[in-house]
């Protein structure tokens, strides 16, 4: 997983969005709403191929609500697994209640090579 967790404030434009995730070379935050939401590259890019304006658009209007997480002792196999029945990429980790990372599948393919 990649640590430390990367948030973002569901105000904040998907231009803060972006450069959030160029800086820290991520493609996923977290959204600091309750339940926490994510906000992807390819919510991002999206936005962008609909011609919406990156700089007026706010986090919220793309975010995923309400996310799945998994804990930091799942095994591997497990979390692939429930990236691939889910159809996502990105699954925050939460250890008693505490956001302490985020996993992708980057960070799963790069640990069976």
């Amino acid at each position: 997983m990649s640590t430390p967790l990367k948030t973002i404030s569901k105000d904040a434009t998907l231009e803060a969005a972006a450069t959030a995730m160029r800086d820290s070379e991520i493609k996923a935050l977290v959204v600091t709403t309750d339940p926490p939401s994510i906000v992807t590259s390819t919510d991002l890019v999206a936005a962008a191929a609909e011609g919406r304006d990156p700089t007026e658009l706010q986090v919220t209007a793309v975010m995923t609500e309400s996310v799945e997480t998994v804990p930091p002792d799942l095994y591997l196999e497990e979390v692939a697994a429930m990236m691939t029945g889910l159809g996502i990429n990105h699954l925050p980790v939460v250890d008693d209640d505490d956001y302490v990372g985020m996993v992708s599948s980057t960070d799963i393919t790069a640990e069976l090579s």
